[in-house]
Parts: structure tokens; sequence; C-alpha cells
């Protein structure tokens, strides 16, 4: 991923963080030198200085076979994006476009029958754990908990490389900064909401530091 120097990320606890909270990724492999990609949910567990991606493919999806055979895996997470119109510059410019985007590389493996049960078992927790009736593994009949994770194969990627870039109007001054955010506040849709968000977030952090 290409990341002017404004925009690189290096932080680990805020590039995971972006993660955790942006757990829907697209994995990216490749078969006979065809890249395929598969949009599924991803968790992330760190161990020390180690960092590993887990999730699942369904067994009817050829990708995961790809798995084993691909020296480098690519797994991509985006947060929110918006078009930023060069008219809230007070100097001529031209439009562009912010976002944060995570890419990581690593190898690959199969899990496990019990490594694919935890994993499980962990997402839904993540996602109904806070639900007034939790669907949780736990309560799941094991006949049926059984017969679904028959349908899939899990994975895991360790990875090796992270690049991150947080495309957040850095390179623009104090005043046209705020003024995109107030704008992008004023957008219909929400990705430019949450972006206005994003960079409120990352300027309050900056000041901070």
């Amino acid at each position: 991923m290409y990341i002017p120097k404004y925009f690189q990320v290096t932080d680990p606890d805020e590039i995971w963080d972006f993660v955790e909270k942006n757990g829907f990724g697209t994995i990216v492999t490749a078969k006979q030198g065809r890249p395929i990609a598969t949009h599924v949910p991803l968790q992330v567990r760190r161990e020390g200085e180690a960092c590993y991606i887990t999730g699942h493919l369904a067994y009817g999806n050829p990708q995961w076979r790809s798995l084993d055979a691909c020296e480098d895996v690519l797994v991509m997470f985006q947060g929110p994006h918006a078009y930023i119109s060069s008219s809230w510059y007070k100097q001529e410019n031209v439009p562009t476009w912010n976002y944060q985007a995570v890419h990581l590389y690593g190898t690959s493996r199969i899990l496990e029958a019990e490594e694919l049960k935890q994993d499980i078992s962990r997402l839904l927790q993540k996602y109904e754990g806070h639900r007034p009736n939790p669907v949780l593994s736990e309560r799941l009949s094991p006949e049926f908990f059984e017969k679904q994770l028959k349908g899939i194969v899990g994975f895991q990627i360790q990875v090796q490389e992270v690049q991150a870039a947080y495309k957040l109007s850095q390179n623009r001054n104090a005043e046209d900064y705020l003024n995109i955010v107030n704008k992008l506040h004023q957008e219909q849709d929400l990705n430019s909401q949450e972006m206005a968000q994003a960079m409120e977030r990352k300027r309050k952090a900056n000041n901070e530091g």
C-alpha cells in the first residue's frame, strides 16, 4: 500500500485497536497467479510480540484450499472514507478522498477442529455477549453446533508485516482542517460523518500527545 509520510500510522496499539473495531475484513490469496478474495469477520489475537488473525470460510468456498499454498496472505481492513471537496480549502486545490486502512501480510494455516470451536466461541462472545438473549456456543445444542462446524474451515494468519494509513487531511493547515470537519458533519451520508469524528479523534490525540 502506498503511504505518504503524512498518513503513515506506526503505533501498534492504535493499529490493533482499529482492526478490532473494524473487524469485517478482506482476505486475499492467489490461485495459479490469479488473486481471489473473500469478505469475512476476523479476529485479532496477540501473544507477546506475535499477532494472529483468525477467521473462517465456508467449506464450499474454494479459497480456503489456497491458504496453505500461499507464501503471503493479504488481509485488508477499512474504516470510514469520504470525498473531500477542494471548495472547503481556503486556497485553490483539487478534490481528494480521506480514508483509514490497514493491510496485513502473513503466513496462514488451517485450524484444527478444537481451535475452530474456540475461535467461533470467541467470535460469538464478541458480537453476542452484550445482547439480552445472546447466541453463544455453550447455549447451542452440541449436535447443532457440531453440524454447523462441518460447513466451515477455520484459518489462522501469523502477521509478518503491517501497513497502516490514515489519510485524514493531516497535510492541511489548521483552518482548512477544521473547515473540512465541519463540512463533513453537514454531509448526509454516514461515512462522511464518521470521517469527521475520526478526524476529531485524531486531532485530539495529537494535541494530547
